[in-house]
């Protein structure tokens, strides 16, 4: 924990620099932060469309958007958002708009994609996993422990794609409904892919790769 001070206001910050309180957030507070991250030239217009737009959809659904709809609120590019943010998405402009890693929703399409992205989530999540490093209990599951898994296992592009989601999301499904973890056989039937597409997907196998990210173990 500590402090932020811009322009004699004093804001209270997380252990990984982000806003603690997201309802102490004013615009003072983004501009200061805009410096910290060294923002070229302070923000603009479009920085503070981008920054209303997260908040404005963070107050409506209690979610901060994803990055590609942060990117289609403001007719973006995602190089465009880059150029605005040199930081990133959620340590640029969700950080500046008040928003953390801690109460962001990191969907399908967007996770942690770095080692420094994971690096922070890490600092303040743990996870107990057995010898073979399977997760020992499947309801501590969450997306950022697959992120961590697709990070580790070398998951090709080093990060989870659309397939990957839908193959993590039935089998956690399937788990959560019958209590055993599904067939290979049954996973790629009901996902209409073959063994040879799985095994592109999740080069470590079924139940070493797509079982283990899913937080899951056969027993």
């Amino acid at each position: 924990m500590g402090t932020f001070t811009f322009r004699g206001k004093t804001y209270e910050m997380d252990s990984s620099s982000f806003l603690l309180d997201i309802d102490s957030w004013d615009e003072d507070f983004a501009e200061g932060m805009a410096r910290e991250l060294k923002i070229p030239s302070g923000l603009t217009k479009e920085h503070w469309d981008v920054i209303h737009s997260i908040r404005s959809t963070f107050k409506t659904t209690g979610r901060c958007p994803l990055v590609y709809e942060t990117c289609r609120m403001n007719g973006l590019r995602r190089k465009d958002l880059k150029m605005l943010f040199p930081s990133g998405y959620l340590r640029g402009a969700c950080r500046v708009a008040g928003l953390s890693y801690q109460i962001g929703y990191l969907g399908q399409t967007y996770l942690p994609q770095t080692a420094e992205d994971l690096n922070v989530i890490s600092a303040n999540k743990t996870y107990t996993v057995d010898v073979r490093g399977f997760l020992v209990n499947a309801s501590d599951w969450d997306e950022y422990y697959a992120a961590h898994r697709a990070y580790d296992m070398k998951i090709p592009g080093g990060k989870l794609n659309d397939k990957h989601w839908q193959i993590i999301r039935y089998l956690r499904e399937k788990y959560e409904k019958n209590n055993a973890v599904p067939t290979v056989y049954e996973t790629c039937e009901a996902n209409q892919i073959n063994l040879e597409e799985l095994e592109q997907l999740f080069p470590d196998g079924y139940h070493r790769g797509a079982v283990k990210i899913a937080g899951l173990q056969a027993r």
